[in-house]
């Protein structure tokens, strides 16, 4: 069951875990307000703590307003694109045949056919950056199965406008956003890693900070270079 709380024009999403500490989060990109409380937790003992917390958040969710967001990309000859973190341009070749992207060390060729709009120029850029996340995100998943002894049912890639991945525990799925192909790759991992925790710990709780204090010591500096990095500019 989700509550809400209002502390002036801030709305807080509560929710109630078999956790022992209350942890409150702002979330990228939009600053959404979420707390995680123990079982039981009154909503006015929740209100408090986030009442003591105001300060934080608003200084959380004025960090995430000032953060460089990325251009809106059009899709025309010579605009900037990112891949795995690094800069390329964008070249346009319309031609009559099927759509496809070509990749050299420069340059993102984009061949689509003659009249395509940008909307269609981003579907098939899209579909290239998921073919490229499912060649890299399986070897990572074998790789960190065998570390952390879970067994991943199956991996989803989609838009995701505040979280960079998912995990269902019960189904032993995780899901990742495709804008994830954007950034370096290690923090690419990071994010398989996090979710793949989640399958022994559905909770952020201690247990779960654990996991990723013993197997992937550095994550808190993969996430806060993850959230450091320009926020995505697609309104879909």
């Amino acid at each position: 069951m989700t509550e809400t709380i209002e502390l002036g024009d801030i709305l807080i999403m509560v929710t109630h875990k078999a956790i022992k500490n209350v942890h409150l989060s702002v979330h990228p990109p939009e600053g959404r307000v979420t707390l995680v409380a123990p079982k039981g937790t009154r909503l006015d003992v929740a209100r408090a703590y986030a009442a003591s917390k105001l300060g934080w958040i608003r200084a959380q969710q004025a960090k995430l307003e000032q953060q460089a967001r990325e251009p809106q990309r059009q899709f025309i000859e010579r605009e900037s694109h990112y891949l795995w973190g690094r800069r390329y341009l964008l070249s346009i070749v319309e031609r009559d045949t099927r759509p496809h992207v070509i990749l050299d060390h420069k340059r993102i060729t984009l061949i689509v056919r003659p009249g395509s709009d940008r909307t269609r120029r981003a579907e098939v850029m899209h579909e290239w950056h998921k073919g490229l996340l499912h060649e890299t995100v399986p070897p990572l998943i074998a790789r960190w199965e065998a570390r952390l002894k879970v067994r991943v049912a199956g991996y989803y890639l989609q838009r995701m406008k505040t979280k960079w991945g998912s995990c269902n525990h019960e189904a032993g799925n995780i899901r990742l956003n495709t804008e994830l192909i954007k950034k370096p790759k290690d923090l690419l991992e990071y994010i398989v890693v996090h979710e793949m925790a989640h399958l022994i710990e559905p909770n952020h709780s201690e247990c779960f900070v654990a996991i990723l204090d013993r197997h992937y010591p550095n994550w808190r500096e993969a996430r806060d270079e993850l959230n450091a990095l320009p926020l995505a500019a697609e309104s879909w």
